[in-house]
């Protein structure tokens, strides 16, 4: 995930998938991981901007994730975006 701009974080309670985007808009890697290796993961990563769907969870990851240096932005879900990236992961896991 070295050159990811922009990572799509869809927040669990056990496995959490992780979408990479690049700077020209291309997709990234994509990751499934456990609670346990997430914070080990982004720590891992380059500094870059993080986005999740606000819940009930949010706010804590966010403080977790921005102590690593992350730049972590919420999004409603009621936004056209998540409803968009929503649709797509359910589509790619389906196939």
């Amino acid at each position: 995930m070295d050159e990811v701009t922009v990572v799509g974080l869809d927040l669990a309670k056990r496995i959490f998938h992780l979408h990479g985007a690049r700077q020209d808009g291309s997709v990234g890697p994509r990751k499934k991981l456990l609670r346990g290796q997430l914070l080990p993961f982004l720590a891992k990563v380059p500094r870059c901007v993080v986005a999740m769907e606000v819940c009930a969870t949010a706010h804590f990851w966010a403080r977790q994730i921005d102590a690593l240096g992350h730049e972590v932005r919420s999004v409603r879900r009621k936004s056209r975006q998540v409803a968009a990236i929503a649709l797509a992961n359910k589509m790619a896991r389906s196939l």
